[in-house]
């Protein structure tokens, strides 16, 4: 959305609201470029500890062996916590409809599948996931899930 820039018909204070008009932009320019780096800093930071979560978790399954296996909802809650997580970062990266609609598809059926609860929860669970279908089948745009879909390998 473009703003209205004031004018005046005094050269001198339109030449006042025009150093006006470039320092905002300059400021709101640097304030937008620092937000970029900071959530790139935490994009890394994240994809740092969903590593060591990663290979913290394969270290389990290699010492645990066979006991630590058996424990199946436990893995599946350390290891759909690190998936969850990757999408979050690609969000946080390539913040889209598309990508937010596709970490809450994710994390959705993740709570549902690991939680326990009763079958009303698991109703709307299973509601709010039918609602990500609909939301983007009838208002994500077309190019947005082509261009997610090409760029997936």
């Amino acid at each position: 959305m473009e703003q209205k820039v004031p004018y005046s018909d005094n050269p001198k204070v339109q030449k006042q609201i025009d150093k006006i008009v470039k320092h905002n932009s300059r400021s709101q320019h640097l304030i937008l470029h620092a937000l970029h780096v900071i959530e790139r800093f935490i994009a890394i930071v994240t994809i740092v500890i969903l590593l060591a979560a990663l290979a913290l978790e394969i270290y389990h399954i290699i010492i645990g062996g066979a006991e630590y296996l058996s424990d199946v909802n436990h893995i599946l809650h350390e290891l759909l916590t690190i998936v969850v997580g990757m999408e979050f970062v690609r969000m946080l990266v390539d913040t889209t409809p598309a990508n937010i609609l596709e970490v809450l598809t994710l994390a959705i059926p993740r709570h549902v599948v690991l939680s326990h609860d009763d079958p009303w929860n698991n109703l709307a669970g299973v509601a709010c996931i039918a609602g990500l279908f609909a939301i983007r089948r009838y208002l994500v745009r077309r190019s947005e899930l082509k261009e997610d879909i090409i760029e997936a390998p």
